[in-house]
């Protein structure tokens, strides 16, 4: 077991122990989960503002639907997101920004708009987007996605050992970071709940995540309304899957977790100090 490390983005310290609540903005026009809601360009950046409002400390842009779907290139990802992130900047000059990309050539625009986190989901299939956020002094997350195409979902895909794959790519991934300047109290890791897993892998992963944790680097958990839960719960839509998120939230918590990527900002911040209430009496 490594000892713990801090957390360190955007002069915020978060230390073992402590909580996160990473809220999602999609300005994407087929999101599984809002349907486009947020796809506006003052939409999006009103729902960043309510979700700061409602105890997000983390608030994550996205321009790319994580699931199949209509081809969205580079220039048009960095029309998505690149404003929606200068004004956020704007608007609120002490909250942590993350970007939801793959794409180096996205990182670096991103960059300049004012993010403070590059939120690699698919796990690094551009190797160049470390080398951005090593040269702009901003975070890196560290996921597994399988080895899996962006925007895929694999046939029968098997592990001999989930959770072991996913420490050694993960880890792998956050060392590779930090050689090339990436600070390592700016990393975490992310087993990336359905990416390149089936129902079963993502319940192994959320009932074993105290293994990750003991790694000592900061880990992230993205489970909000996904399908896992819902199948573990019976086969539950998408509307259906918000009591399922909080539990999986506080199990992940219990762990060691300590960035929770989120839907329902408000409802995490509360169910999270439920856990630490009862954690530290």
């Amino acid at each position: 077991m490594s000892t713990p490390s801090a957390l360190r983005l955007r002069g915020r310290t978060l230390g073992p122990g402590e909580f996160a609540v990473m809220a999602v903005v999609n300005r994407t026009p087929d999101s599984f989960f809002d349907r486009g809601a947020t796809f506006g360009f003052t939409a999006a950046v009103d729902a960043a503002t309510r979700l700061i409002d409602e105890g997000a400390d983390i608030v994550d842009i996205g321009g790319v639907k994580a699931g199949p779907g209509d081809v969205v290139g580079p220039a048009e990802e960095i029309d998505r997101v690149a404003g929606v992130v200068a004004a956020v900047r704007d608007r609120h000059p002490d909250v942590i920004i993350s970007v939801d990309t793959w794409r180096s050539e996205v990182a670096k625009v991103v960059a300049d708009a004012g993010a403070d986190l590059l939120n690699d989901t698919w796990g690094g299939v551009d190797p160049g987007l470390a080398e951005v956020a090593g040269a702009y002094g901003i975070g890196l997350v560290c996921a597994h996605a399988g080895r899996v195409e962006p925007r895929t979902r694999p046939h029968r895909i098997g592990y001999a050992d989930i959770v072991a794959d996913v420490i050694g790519y993960t880890t792998a991934l956050a060392e590779r970071a930090v050689s090339l300047g990436v600070r390592r109290d700016a990393v975490l890791i992310d087993p990336a709940h359905d990416f390149g897993k089936n129902t079963w892998h993502s319940l192994e992963v959320t009932r074993r995540l105290g293994e990750l944790v003991a790694t000592g680097w900061p880990v992230l958990v993205a489970v909000s309304n996904k399908d896992f839960v819902g199948e573990a719960l019976g086969g539950l839509p998408v509307e259906r899957r918000h009591e399922g998120t909080l539990a999986t939230l506080a199990v992940s918590a219990v762990q060691g977790a300590r960035v929770f990527r989120v839907h329902d900002a408000a409802g995490a911040r509360a169910a999270l100090a439920a856990v630490a209430r009862l954690r530290d009496g």
